[in-house]
């Protein structure tokens, strides 16, 4: 099969939807596949870019680490596209790209499938502040609906995110397939090394949150939870590995709880050399983002053996099971807090609890995850072939169920 994926975003931007895109399009290939994608060009190459079409694309003043790409400039390599002879368009992004591929889907003849990666109902007000809540939230609802509908199939991280989306009132044959852990997460870490070049005491107790710094990530809460930490355990160190629009504001957050000495940003890392070094290196990964999709980065510190403690939210429902790498907490200080002290307060709790999440992340095999994705791609194309043979094509409908 050859698939084309479109995309908003890319590596050298680093997000869960550009890891996402990179783990699928390693492991159809690893299946036999095609992949090629297109995605802006932000002038600074990714470790690889074999088979991606770099389109010029602009800044965007309120968001800067994004890019908009030049609709126009697709368009006109549209003969070559049509050259490849590709046999369905993967959207990954609900901006440029899907428009984008939709036109390119009828204007090539082929089927057209996007992942729902974002839960743009609590997203997007926190990016246009001016504009009430409410009327947000209405606007991405028709908005995601919209969308939805005008597809030949929808793939979404989660269950719960699924009936988020069958409420919207989008009836696209959509299935469930989340983003697979590749072995290389299973690697161990080097924790003394990372400790030792970040000028980390070996013996300080560490907290860890990866992913982008984001509003909606819910990062001011975790720095709450440090400040209730540190009147036990003083010594407490927060790193937050990652980059993103909330920043300055957690830094200000930091400086006026007095937590200068207990909050370390450290910025973005390569996820090929030093970010399983970074999980090791921690004591607990803690998260309580309330609008995750599926939150990827839980069973990457699992496979580190790292134990966590975070809330179970929308997309984090489906990766998270109590005592399996996991004490879910709930958003509240003193429960939240008072889990992580007591984990840090027994190394031999948070040995057992990591083993057991290690062999649990395991379990979540992206080659697993990427033949899931062929067999959704092939209930797209041939829909009626499918259902003949066994139920095939009624992915959506048995998917719909908790399982």
């Amino acid at each position: 099969m050859k698939i084309l994926f479109i995309s908003d975003v890319y590596f050298p931007r680093v997000n869960g939807v550009s890891t996402s895109i990179e783990t699928f399009r390693h492991n159809l290939q690893a299946l036999g596949h095609t992949v090629h994608l297109i995605a802006p060009d932000y002038l600074t190459p990714s470790a690889d870019e074999t088979n991606i079409m770099r389109v010029p694309a602009r800044h965007l003043p309120f968001d800067p680490e994004d890019r908009l790409m030049r609709y126009q400039w697709v368009m006109q390599h549209l003969e070559k596209l049509r050259s490849e002879q590709y046999d369905i368009i993967h959207i990954q992004t609900p901006f440029v790209a899907h428009y984008l591929g939709t036109k390119l889907a009828r204007l090539l003849g082929i089927p057209c499938v996007e992942t729902y990666h974002t839960f743009f109902e609590e997203y997007l007000h926190h990016y246009v502040p001016f504009a009430p809540k409410k009327v947000m939230r209405f606007v991405a609802k028709r908005f995601s609906r919209h969308q939805g509908n005008s597809l030949n199939g929808m793939v979404v991280p989660s269950h719960p995110m699924l009936h988020i989306l069958k409420n919207y009132g989008i009836t696209t044959h959509t299935e469930v397939i989340p983003t697979g852990i590749e072995p290389d997460s299973f690697v161990p870490g080097d924790r003394a090394a990372f400790r030792k070049k970040y000028d980390i005491p070996q013996d300080r107790p560490v907290l860890l949150f990866v992913g982008r710094v984001a509003h909606e990530k819910n990062i001011g809460f975790l720095i709450k939870i440090v400040d209730q930490v540190r009147k036990e355990i003083s010594n407490v160190l927060f790193v937050i590995a990652g980059e993103g629009p909330a920043q300055e504001n957690l830094k200000l957050e930091a400086k006026e709880l007095g937590l200068l000495e207990n909050v370390m940003f450290i910025g973005y890392l390569d996820r090929h050399t030093e970010l399983n070094s970074c999980y090791r290196a921690a004591d607990i990964f803690v998260f309580a983002s309330r609008t995750e999709t599926q939150g990827l980065v839980l069973l990457e510190a699992m496979a580190q053996g790292v134990p966590v403690v975070s809330t179970a939210e929308l997309g984090t429902r489906d990766v998270l099971q109590e005592g399996l790498g996991v004490w879910i907490a709930q958003e509240e200080l003193i429960d939240f807090a008072g889990k992580v002290v007591k984990m840090l307060n027994d190394a031999e709790l948070r040995k057992d609890l990591g083993e057991a999440g290690c062999g649990y992340a395991q379990k979540w095999s992206a080659s697993k995850q990427a033949q899931r994705m062929l067999l959704f791609y092939r209930s797209v194309l041939n829909p009626s072939e499918l259902r003949e043979n066994n139920g095939l094509g009624s992915i959506a409908v048995r998917k719909t169920g908790n399982e």
